[in-house]
């Protein structure tokens, strides 16, 4: 049976491409890049949410863990970056090309994608289309199922492994198509289409370029920036603070060696990580900043629980620090609120 290599992000189009495919009699082996700016990247131990969709589907799966490349593409990617910090088409580059590595070693006849001409204005234009299968090292044996009749015949049709006819013309940006035919073809389970990078969110963009001015960020800086409110005090220090149950959950696991980590005592609140702290009174700080989210009434002090690895939890007393302070050191921008 002939074999091809289907790129899928676990969203709605990349798993119409693998149905479109396997329903042309081609074994579909699934590439799942892991990728830091995945707003879906699963934890550790889990198993990421276009794995468990593509297998839904019959097909196995093997996932790429783009860790090192997301972070080295940050800095000066050859093709530039987009909007905001997101270098698409270095980063499709990078993915077709372990697809095409994984293609050769599979002895597989094609790569596939579930790209659709005009979706991505920096990476779906015709142009970016070519110059990314070139680069990759694809020409001629990169099919877009979504969009194939709108481009250049591939090698795959040539040859009678794919049947033009079958595949599809589709453009822009509506998925309203795409939605109709996943009735058609049994495919379900899939969230509302939306942006599936966070390089493209200007609030997360304006956060980690924050973070670059003062250091490389690192796999879990990346994992903490997803989360909570955050803040640069005067010192420099990196305080995080929780927005709700789950960002409360979700710090408790992020912290790491150096790390402290904040609770309100007495009354709820919200759990706060202080990132590599410069000092007991970086902390303290911390702690006022964290009591402006609780009910606690200003100029009433509180004590908060610290926490430091490899240590006993003590106790500080501090009252809420006052909005202005805040929003003085809230490292956010009014259209990322």
């Amino acid at each position: 049976m002939t074999r091809a290599i289907g790129c899928i992000s676990g969203g709605l189009d990349s798993m119409l491409a693998v149905r479109l495919i396997q329903q042309q009699g081609i074994d579909v082996l699934a590439m799942h890049m892991a990728h830091l700016w995945d707003p879906h990247r699963a934890a550790p131990g889990q198993a990421p949410r276009a794995v468990r969709r593509a297998e839904a589907l019959g097909a196995e799966v093997r996932t790429v863990d783009g860790t090192r490349a997301d972070l080295a593409l940050l800095h000066d990617p050859p093709h530039g970056f987009g909007k905001h910090l997101n270098p698409c088409i270095d980063c499709r580059i990078w993915t077709l090309r372990q697809a095409r590595r994984l293609m050769e070693e599979e002895g597989a006849a094609f790569v596939f994608t579930g790209e659709v001409l005009g979706q991505r204005p920096m990476s779906q234009r015709r142009d970016a289309l070519r110059l990314v299968e070139k680069e990759a090292g694809l020409a001629d044996r990169l099919v877009r199922p979504l969009s194939a009749r709108c481009l250049p015949v591939t090698r795959p049709e040539r040859e009678g492994l794919l049947d033009r006819q079958r595949l599809l013309a589709l453009s822009g940006r509506s998925r309203k198509a795409q939605m109709a035919l996943a009735r058609d073809l049994g495919v379900t389970g899939y969230a509302t289409p939306a942006g599936g990078c966070l390089l493209t969110d200007a609030g997360f963009a304006h956060r980690l370029r924050e973070l670059m001015r003062r250091k490389d960020p690192t796999p879990t800086d990346v994992q903490l920036l997803k989360v909570g409110r955050h803040f640069r005090l005067d010192d420099g220090t990196w305080v995080v603070v929780g927005r709700h149950e789950s960002d409360n959950e979700r710090l408790a696991v992020l912290v790491e060696a150096g790390d402290v980590r904040l609770e309100p005592a007495d009354v709820p609140g919200p759990t706060t990580i202080v990132r590599a702290p410069a000092g007991d009174g970086a902390v303290e700080v911390a702690a006022a900043v964290t009591l402006r989210y609780t009910k606690v009434p200003p100029g009433e002090s509180r004590p908060m629980t610290v926490h430091v690895a490899g240590q006993e939890p003590r106790t500080l007393h501090a009252t809420p620090a006052d909005e202005a302070f805040c929003r003085t050191h809230l490292v956010a921008r009014e259209e990322s609120r």
